[in-house]
């Protein structure tokens, strides 16, 4: 029976507790520990059944117990403390403001925050589209580390001050709930979200009425309403298909985050880029700069170039550029299978209108997705579209910053690979949202409240000693014992919901020893995170996990996406090896893991394991959480591994090799991981002396807090995305549209008219003042003469290019040099000039290359055009010592 009418009952309470509403639904509760203890303590029990969902806990607790802490002096005290720690915190000067505060007449800061949302971004505001936000445990609607990854984005811009707003998709059913039947194969349940019962806002019209985004798909017109989270200062919106008057396949639309086929997945990146640049304009935001987490929102770039050539006459190339400028792209994927790609006649079908609306043919649109655009039959990839439409774009740690030069080089066809545009800016974890409650007292309490913003300079870290060998362990201890007491619980559930019996249930009550080595592994279950390396040989393993004088356990937790078969195979592999091998108490499989396990086990093992197969792991912030908790890491040097400290805060498996044979790969570096459990972790941790503490381990602890804290932390990683990204992104938005879009289309015409005489430039002669025999620190005069044909020396820049030849003659490691213009000559060749030498000595080389020049340019490798000495016609390598000339290609000169 349908209703006539429907009602949003929400929680009843007193005028005296209405703080708590507003504590609520605001996720400020989630790394605020006076807020989190208030609703633990409103009723324990009811916190965790609601997933620590306080909106639902204030739905469903009972009158007589509000009326209780009404009368509650110390309740109500409490409450008050965490309503002002929230108002002090919406209020207070940020980093963003000292940042971009401009001064006043009277020479004081003038700062963009105020309290209202249309004052604070009244001047700019930055837009982070993701597929998904890992926030807390009661939204899930997350899968994994880009999603928690992104929500301690939204938390640390928050922190920060920054102008930013989350977009997103409100999913019904989220990711799936994860159980294992009885042989350890991986079986999905889809709970349904109850938005009503959630810390969520339904944004409505001034008249009440619901605010609706319409999108257009083939023949039907797609609505969506919006849903706001409140994170801190940061509003987080998200767009819900499953509303009258769509059919019952749109409504699918925001059902299942990653979930059903190719069709599923462009309605759903449709709706998120398209759908998302139209709700933030029907709620009232300018933004002034875009950012793309991984390529499912590439699309939205579609739609500002069609809103810019529809709402302001611009030209497609105009519009491309302010919303190339504008535009930046996070990508998370190592590897070019993770790609979304669409066939060419689905791309044609679901958004051929838009190439209608640009006067672009029908290779030309698909052109914008594919690497060479002369590939007719290649798919359309939201990354390459990503990296088109963006001026700043990045990997998310320096080793994967190269892995993705080198994936996307043929983008900037004749860049070095080590200057393709693609920057690196590594992840971090939000640290208040991932360190135990008594570990951050702890810190509090010796370092100061600021340790979980404080970059590795401040002296607060010098305070780390301070903190007593005995409380620091006396506390992992509580935090490794609360672990344990949880995972026996959650396991005893699952057993019981899965009607296992009673010796099973027993046994599960009695897993693991408080007081044993307890090395954690969680995270996806794909095949190259290679989840059951530890299994490889099962002597090595029974040898370890049979010295009774050295004790350890592990514990494993982790989903597999619901298709894929292989990474549900390692989980079923790691239980029946469990069950095979009667190890039930000593390795633990701990199944749905969520964020609030991934807290417990962070902060509760000795030892966080990761053995990807370099390079494939992009970040892998779970170690930076672990390392905040003072957990050591046990990884391959792959993601942000690769550049912490691994000796003095963990132990590197191997050396960084990367064998052509995976299976000879994996047999040595499993035997690396047992030699460094036998003969350095598990000694290290039994080394205990007459207090029976391991000093040497808490040694490498307090490093591990010291050294990795204050660099992997979302603070210091948004606070780059802002001065890298966010700042010049905005400020280019702003040039390019000033004077109603008169600098846009300045470059725009400019950029076609490079276009157009770039193969006529010609480096016509190379002159070089030295032999081939030259010494260290010898001073070079290079000229060249170049034929620019119609360009202006203003809209070039000339370098030289020097570095070691390689064996295969090649310049590397090449370093740029500005060349000076000098003026023309009588034959009309634009004269350069400079001087250069070299520092080292070997065999080194040198070559010249032309690069466009414009003050509207992000970077010099925009326009995709660069020509080398080599491309021209002819090159006539002169040497000014009276010996000759010679003809020759790249390198130029070659100098021993």
């Amino acid at each position: 029976m349908q209703p006539i009418r429907t009602f949003n009952v929400s929680p009843r309470l007193s005028p005296r507790l209405e703080p708590l509403r507003r504590l609520a639904y605001n996720l400020h509760w989630d790394w605020n520990v006076e807020s989190k203890d208030l609703f633990r303590r409103l009723d324990p029990d009811l916190w965790e059944s609601s997933h620590h969902n306080p909106v639902l806990m204030l739905g469903n607790i009972s009158q007589a117990r509000l009326q209780e802490v009404e009368e509650d002096e110390g309740f109500l005290a409490q409450m008050d403390r965490a309503a002002r720690q929230l108002d002090d915190y919406l209020q207070e000067r940020t980093w963003y403001d000292k940042q971009r505060g401009q001064k006043t007449g009277d020479g004081s800061l003038a700062t963009q925050h105020a309290l209202h949302e249309s004052t604070r971004y009244a001047k700019e505001c930055y837009a982070y589209f993701s597929a998904e936000f890992g926030l807390v445990d009661c939204l899930p609607i997350y899968s994994g580390g880009l999603g928690v990854l992104a929500g301690d984005h939204l938390k640390s811009a928050s922190d920060l001050g920054l102008p930013l707003v989350g977009v997103g998709l409100l999913y019904q059913q989220g990711y799936f709930a994860q159980y294992l039947n009885a042989d350890g194969w991986q079986q999905e349940r889809y709970p349904i979200n109850d938005f009503y019962n959630m810390p969520l806002h339904l944004e409505r019209n001034p008249d009440g009425s619901e605010i609706r985004v319409a999108v257009d798909y083939p023949g039907r017109t797609v609505y969506a309403r919006v849903w706001r989270v409140q994170v801190g200062m940061v509003p987080l919106y998200m767009l819900d298909t499953n509303i009258e008057p769509n059919g019952a396949y749109d409504h699918n639309i925001t059902d299942q985050l990653y979930g059903g086929d190719l069709d599923m997945r462009i309605h759903q990146e449709i709706m998120l880029g398209i759908g998302g640049v139209r709700m933030l304009k029907a709620l009232g935001y300018n933004v002034t700069a875009y950012h793309m987490n991984e390529g499912h929102s590439a699309f939205l770039a579609l739609e500002r170039i069609r809103v810019l050539m529809q709402g302001e006459g611009l030209s497609f190339t105009e519009a491309r550029q302010v919303v190339a400028a504008s535009n930046l792209f996070t990508t998370h994927t190592p590897v070019p299978a993770g790609i979304d790609l669409f066939p060419a006649d689905k791309m044609l079908y679901y958004l051929g209108h838009y190439a209608d609306a640009f006067g672009l043919g029908r290779d030309e649109f698909l052109g914008l997705g594919r690497e060479n655009t002369g590939d007719l039959s290649a798919p359309f990839s939201m990354a390459v579209l990503a990296l088109k439409m963006a001026t700043f774009a990045n990997g998310v740690a320096q080793l994967h910053g190269v892995v993705s030069r080198e994936m996307f080089q043929g983008l900037w066809h004749g860049v070095p690979e080590e200057e393709v545009p693609i920057t690196a800016i590594t992840n971090g974890v939000h640290a208040r949202s991932c360190v135990a409650k008594s570990t951050q007292e702890l810190y509090d309490r010796y370092l100061g409240p600021n340790w979980s913003s404080a970059p590795r300079e401040n002296q607060l870290w010098e305070r780390m000693d301070a903190i007593p060998d005995e409380e620091l362990w006396r506390n992992h201890e509580r935090c490794r014992l609360d672990m344990i007491v949880y995972v026996r619980e959650h396991l005893v559930k699952h057993l019981r919901d899965r009607g296992a019996s009673p010796a099973e249930i027993a046994e599960a009550q009695e897993v693991l020893d408080p007081y044993a080595l307890t090395i954690g592994f969680a995270r996806r279950f794909a095949t190259y995170k290679r989840a059951t390396l530890w299994m490889r040989d099962f002597k090595r393993i029974e040898k370890i996990l049979s010295n009774k004088d050295r004790k350890v356990q592990f514990v494993f937790a982790g989903k597999a996406h619901p298709k894929d078969i292989p990474g549900k195979e390692l989980i079923r592999e790691i239980n029946r090896f469990i069950r095979e091998h009667g190890l039930e108490k000593q390795v633990v499989f701990v199944p749905n893991y969520d964020i609030n396990i991934a807290r417990l086990l962070v902060a509760g093992c000795d030892v966080w394991l990761n053995n990807p197969r370099r390079p494939r792991e992009a970040s892998g912030t779970s170690g930076m959480k672990a390392a905040m908790n003072g957990l050591l890491n046990l990884s391959v040097l792959d993601g942000w591994w690769d550049e912490a400290d691994y000796v003095r805060t963990g132990w590197a498996i191997g050396h960084g090799e990367i064998y052509d044979d995976p299976n000879f790969q994996d047999e040595v570096e499993a035997n690396a991981l047992y030699d460094l459990i036998e003969q350095e972790v598990a000694r290290l941790f039994y080394d205990r002396d007459t207090d029976n503490l391991p000093r040497h381990w808490i040694a490498k602890m307090k490093d591990a807090i010291r050294i990795n804290c204050p660099f992997f932390n979302t603070s210091r990683m948004v606070g780059e995305y802002a001065l890298r990204g966010y700042f010049p992104a905005s400020d280019r938005y702003s040039t390019l549209t000033a004077d109603n879009f008169v600098p846009a289309k300045e470059l725009a015409r400019w950029k076609a008219d490079l276009t157009e005489h770039w193969n006529y430039i010609k480096v016509v002669e190379i002159d070089i003042a030295e032999p081939a025999e030259i010494q260290v620190n010898q001073n070079i005069a290079v000229k060249a003469r170049i034929d620019l044909a119609t360009l202006s020396p203003d809209s070039v820049q000339v370098e030289l290019y020097k570095g070691n030849v390689d064996a295969s003659g090649e310049i590397v490691n090449g370093v740029p040099i500005t060349m000076q213009f000098q003026g023309t000559d009588p034959q009309g060749m634009s004269i350069y000039t400079v001087e250069i030498n070299y520092t080292t000595s070997g065999l080194q080389g040198l070559s010249l290359r032309v690069l466009p020049k414009h003050k509207y340019l992000s970077n010099p490798y925009e326009t995709r055009l660069i020509l080398w000495a080599e491309d021209s016609s002819t090159v006539k390598v002169s040497s000014l010592d009276g010996q000759g000339s010679r003809d020759n290609n790249v390198p130029a000169g070659a100098i021993a």
